[in-house]
């Protein structure tokens, strides 16, 4: 049994047993019901309670819209295999955020479809190199083969744009 158990149970025991506030203090332990305690330590108080560290985002922290936005992008252009995340920037612009995790970089940007569309256009960075992006947006492309729309079978591109 944890101590915490056990002082609770004591504690519950206590009170039902009359030793409440209003209850005649003891001359001594073994007048209280005939038989000797020992004297408890003081109680430590409770572990702090630790709220868990927020979880690993997967999808950007901007909310997608309720509804579509117009947009006119502003940066256009082809994003191809094996282009690094600043060359992709510069195509396209800064994204709506980005997120990394192991040797893989996500960046998300605006394409005035999120709502109808469901998702921002996505760039798949392994290691540093585009290998796939999900495009959506009017004015943005993708020249390798993109896992994206649905009945597309799953391929990477290398970054020297053969397919695996």
């Amino acid at each position: 049994m944890t101590r915490w158990s056990l002082v609770s149970i004591l504690l519950v025991t206590a009170v039902a047993c009359g030793g409440g506030d209003d209850a005649e203090p003891a001359d001594t332990p073994e007048d209280s019901v005939g038989v000797q305690t020992e004297q408890m330590p003081p109680a430590e108080s409770p572990p702090a309670v630790q709220t868990p560290s927020a979880p690993v985002s997967r999808m950007p922290t901007v909310g997608l819209p309720a509804v579509d936005e117009p947009w006119t992008p502003t940066h256009t252009g082809t994003v191809n295999p094996g282009m690094t995340r600043d060359q992709v920037i510069e195509t396209w612009g800064p994204p709506v955020t980005e997120r990394a995790l192991g040797a893989w970089t996500y960046l998300y940007f605006r394409n005035g479809c999120e709502a109808s569309c469901g998702t921002f256009d996505v760039v798949f960075l392994e290691n540093g190199q585009v290998v796939n992006a999900i495009v959506r947006g009017q004015g943005h492309t993708y020249a390798g083969t993109s896992t994206s729309p649905a009945g597309t079978a799953v391929r990477t591109t290398t970054p020297g744009g053969s397919e695996e």
